[in-house]
C-alpha cells in the first residue's frame, strides 16, 4: 500500500513514513492510494484478531503479520471489557456503539492504544527518537499520553485550550506524572492549538531539527484504527443492514471520515449523519455546501468545541475527484477569506449520503436525561448529541450511535440532567487528589515553539 497527499504534490510514502511523519510535506493528509476489500465481523471474531485482519491492507510490506497481530492483541487487552467495543440497545431502538472502555474512557483509545506499540516498533526498528505535539480539544491529549508515557523513544507535547476542557478532561492529562510528558494549556481555542501544530509541522527547519511526529487524527493510522469499529458494529447487529443509518457526534471530522473509508471498504453503511453542537460548521457544510467559519463557542460537549475541521479535506479529496490542486486552492481560500462554497454539483453528491443535525446544550441536557429516564443509561453530552440528532431525524433507518466517552468525563453537565454525579472507575478514583503539572503560553507560535524545543531531545 502507498499513501499520497490530499493536496497532490508531496512524495508518496509507505505506511512506516506515513505512521511518523504524520502531515504531508505540502500540508496535506495522506490517504492510501486504493481501498481494500473488507467484511463485516463474524459473530463469533474476538475484536483484536478481527482489527488485525481489518488493518492488514493498510500496513502489508511495512511490518510482518504475526508482530502487527501481536501489537493489535496487546493494544485492545487494555480494555475493561472483554468485547473491546459493545453494542447496546435503547429503549427506542437506537443503537449505541460503545467506544469508551478503554484506559482514558473515550474513543480516542481505540487509535491511540495501536499507535502507540506501532511508533515504538517502528522507531526501535529505525534507532530513532521523535518529539510528539499534538492538539487536544479533551480527549486526544489524555489517551495520547496513555498510550506514549514513559516510553524511551518519544517525548509528548500536547497543546489543549485554557479552560475550555472538562476538569476531569484537564486532570487526566496533566496529573500524569512521566519524564517525557509536556502538557502545555494554550490561552484560546483548540483551533488555535491545532493552528500551532500546523504551522510547526509547516516550518520544516523547526521540523526536522525537533524531529516532529503527530499523533492528531491528521495521522493516517488514527483514522485505520478506527476504520474497524464500523465493519465490526456492522456486523454484530446482522446481515440485514438494509437502510443503516450511523450517526456521529464530531467536531474534527476523523471519527466520522473512518466511518466513511469502512463504507468504502463495503460495510452496509447507508447513509452518515453528522451530530454538531452549537459549534456546526459541519452541519451548515452539509445543509449548503459552503464552509464558513465562525467563533469557537463553549458548550456542554467541548470536545466538539471547533470550527476549523482539519479531516474534512480527506472527504473534500474524494468529493473532488483526487485533484489535489483544487483541494489545495479550496482549503487557501476558506483559510484567507474565512469561507468557500464547493460546486453545486459535488454538493448534490454529497448529500446523497450525509446529512447534519445541530443540537444545542438544552437539547443535549434533555438527550441525556431522556435516555436514563427510558432505559436507565446515563451517556455523556457528546454521546448525548448523537442521541437527539438521531431522534431528530429518524426515517425508518436503522440508527447505530456513536458512543465517544464515558459520562464520568463530563459529571457537571451529568448531574444537571439527571440529579446525580457518575463515578469514576477505580483506577482513576483519585484523579482529584493527584497534582497537576503544566504551563499556560498565550497563543503565539514562537512561544510555543521555543516551549517545544527545550524538552526535544
Amino acid at each position: 500500500m502507498r499513501y499520497v497527499s490530499t493536496r497532490g504534490t508531496a512524495a508518496e510514502l509507505g505506511f512506516g513514513d506515513v505512521l511518523l511523519t504524520g502531515l504531508a510535506a505540502d500540508g496535506g493528509l495522506y490517504l492510501p492510494n486504493e481501498w481494500p476489500a473488507g467484511s463485516p465481523a463474524p459473530a463469533e471474531a474476538p475484536y483484536a484478531r478481527y482489527a488485525a485482519d481489518v488493518m492488514w491492507p493498510f500496513v502489508e510490506g511495512a511490518i510482518d503479520r504475526s508482530t502487527f497481530a501481536g501489537l493489535t492483541a496487546e493494544a485492545y487487552a487494555t480494555f475493561a471489557v472483554d468485547e473491546v467495543v459493545p453494542l447496546t440497545e435503547l429503549a427506542d431502538g437506537t443503537i449505541l456503539v460503545e467506544l469508551f472502555w478503554g484506559p482514558t474512557l473515550a474513543f480516542k483509545d481505540i487509535a491511540m492504544q495501536l499507535l502507540g506499540r506501532l511508533f515504538d516498533h517502528e522507531l526501535d526498528r529505525r534507532s530513532e527518537h521523535v518529539t510528539i505535539v499534538g492538539a487536544t480539544s479533551g480527549d486526544t491529549g489524555s489517551a495520547a499520553i496513555e498510550a506514549f508515557r514513559d516510553r524511551s523513544n518519544a517525548e509528548i507535547v500536547i497543546l489543549h485550550p485554557a479552560g475550555r476542557t472538562s476538569e476531569v478532561q484537564r486532570r487526566q492529562m496533566t496529573t500524569v506524572d512521566a519524564p517525557n510528558v509536556h502538557n502545555i494549556a494554550i490561552e484560546g481555542t483548540f483551533d488555535d492549538c491545532q493552528d500551532l501544530v500546523k504551522a510547526m509541522f509547516g516550518d520544516e527547519r523547526f521540523r526536522t531539527r525537533v524531529r516532529l511526529a503527530a499523533v492528531n487524527s491528521i495521522n493516517w493510522a488514527r483514522v485505520m484504527a478506527q476504520v474497524v469499529y464500523y465493519h465490526w458494529a456492522a456486523g454484530r447487529i446482522g446481515r440485514e443492514t438494509a437502510g443503516l443509518e450511523v450517526v456521529v457526534p464530531t467536531g474534527n471530522f476523523g471519527n466520522v471520515f473512518a466511518g466513511r473509508v469502512a463504507q468504502r471498504m463495503g460495510a452496509p453503511i447507508d447513509r452518515f449523519l453528522v451530530a454538531s453542537n452549537r459549534n456546526d460548521i459541519l452541519t451548515r457544510f452539509l445543509d449548503s455546501g459552503e464552509l464558513r467559519i465562525g467563533t469557537v463557542e463553549p458548550t456542554l460537549s467541548p470536545s466538539m468545541d471547533i470550527q476549523v475541521s482539519s479531516n474534512l479535506e480527506r472527504l473534500l479529496h474524494e468529493l473532488l475527484d483526487g485533484d489535489g490542486a483544487a483541494v489545495a486552492a479550496t482549503l487557501a481560500e476558506f483559510r484567507e477569506s474565512g469561507q468557500v462554497s464547493v460546486p453545486a454539483d459535488v454538493h448534490a453528491r454529497l448529500v446523497r449520503s450525509w446529512a447534519g443535525e445541530r443540537i444545542d446544550d438544552d437539547g443535549t441536557i434533555e438527550a441525556i436525561r431522556r435516555v436514563h429516564d427510558e432505559s436507565g443509561i446515563v451517556v455523556d453530552p457528546h454521546t448525548a448529541v448523537g442521541v437527539a440528532a438521531a431522534r431528530r431525524r429518524r426515517s425508518g433507518s436503522r440508527q447505530l450511535v456513536m458512543a465517544t466517552a464515558h459520562p464520568a468525563k463530563f459529571p457537571d453537565a451529568v448531574e444537571r440532567a439527571i440529579g446525580s454525579r457518575p463515578e469514576l472507575p477505580d483506577h482513576l478514583g483519585d484523579l482529584f487528589d493527584r497534582p497537576e503539572s503544566y504551563r499556560t503560553l498565550p497563543n503565539d507560535l514562537d512561544a510555543v515553539m521555543a516551549a517545544v524545543a527545550e524538552v526535544a531531545p
